[in-house]
């Protein structure tokens, strides 16, 4: 069967793979329909994913229909819809042990460490399997991405009304709104694209954005927008290290800045500012099994919208020559779905 392979970066090659074989004890053959296109897949494809390894079947925001399950599985069957927690851990190391199992420390991502789902058919582990008798396959293959932006906002417990700034709209940054949303917080977003920055206004109802401008005044006109208080929480979700390095000068004191995209680049600030501020640093990573079954409710309950989230659709043949241009900001990209089979 064919598969898109990520050979190095830049560098896109229709393949020849086997097909799976039957799935063995605690697993299931899933049938790929739809693949989200995130900021992961863009860091790999330019080579600035540290986690990456070539050459990689990328592919990790998936919608599925099993096909088959092997012994001992009881929490899917064959026909249904699932979104694919693609965290494959161990199960035995200190974090599996203490539930974290974003953070294994032998974690295999399906699309970044391991083969991901730009292929027809591939076996997982049931239990990475969260089925839906109501949500879309595109609706699925959002699941994670939301995942992301739930973990972030659960590791920094924004209270109602509490100043928050996102720093960047991409998906994880829309992904982190859609859960401060949901806090009652007061979010603030700080953006370098206008086009991103209408979308959370118009798409997504935040009133206060702003046009990163790196000129000094971004701090002056943030307080503007939050009582001349700095927020007590800033999210920095560009996978920027420059951004990064820049993010701790927002937070106010005794705030927490958390950073939930990711870089190969070095990231520096000076310590005193830090801590005169008492500043919390937090890293987010991946998401965890329960967020999972919470988003699929949130979505089938109404309460998170997917639709205005999908800008760009493509198929599997289209891929390779579309894939270009979702890496440049100016082609308006917010989420791109391939349709696989």
């Amino acid at each position: 069967m064919k598969a898109i392979l990520l050979e190095k970066p830049e560098q896109f090659a229709i393949t020849d793979i086997s097909e799976p074989g039957p799935p063995g004890p605690g697993e299931a053959l899933v049938r790929v329909h739809r693949v989200g296109i995130c900021g992961t897949d863009i860091s790999g494809y330019l080579g600035k994913m540290p986690f990456y390894g070539y050459p990689r079947i990328p592919g990790h925001e998936l919608g599925v229909e099993i096909v088959n399950v092997g012994d001992g599985v009881t929490n899917v069957k064959p026909g249904d819809r699932c979104a694919v927690e693609p965290y494959i851990n161990c199960q035995e190391c200190s974090a599996c042990r203490r539930g974290c199992s974003n953070c294994c420390e032998n974690l295999q991502v399906l699309g970044v460490h391991t083969d991901g789902g730009l292929r027809p058919f591939f076996i997982v582990p049931a239990r990475k399997l969260h089925r839906s008798e109501k949500l879309s396959m595109e609706q699925l293959a959002l699941v994670e991405t939301l995942g992301i932006g739930c973990h972030a906002v659960f590791r920094c417990d924004p209270q109602p009304k509490e100043n928050v700034l996102v720093i960047g709209a991409g998906p994880i940054g829309l992904s982190v709104i859609e859960f401060l949303k949901l806090a009652k917080a007061r979010i603030v977003v700080l953006d370098l694209s206008d086009k991103r920055l209408e979308f959370c206004k118009e798409g997504m109802g935040v009133q206060h954005t702003m046009k990163a401008a790196g000129d000094g005044t971004d701090l002056e006109r943030l307080k503007k927008l939050t009582d001349n208080a700095l927020p007590t929480i800033v999210i920095d979700a560009t996978g920027s290290n420059k951004s990064m390095s820049n993010a701790l000068q927002y937070v106010a004191h005794t705030g927490k800045l958390v950073f939930v995209g990711i870089t190969a680049g070095e990231i520096a600030f000076g310590h005193p500012l830090m801590h005169r501020r008492e500043v919390t640093l937090l890293a987010s990573r991946n998401a965890l099994p329960r967020d999972f079954g919470r988003i699929i409710k949130l979505i089938e309950d109404g309460k998170i919208d997917t639709r205005p989230w999908i800008t760009h659709r493509t198929n599997f043949d289209s891929l390779i020559g579309d894939f270009p241009s979702y890496t440049k900001l100016e082609t308006g990209v917010i989420k791109a779905v391939v349709e696989v089979s």
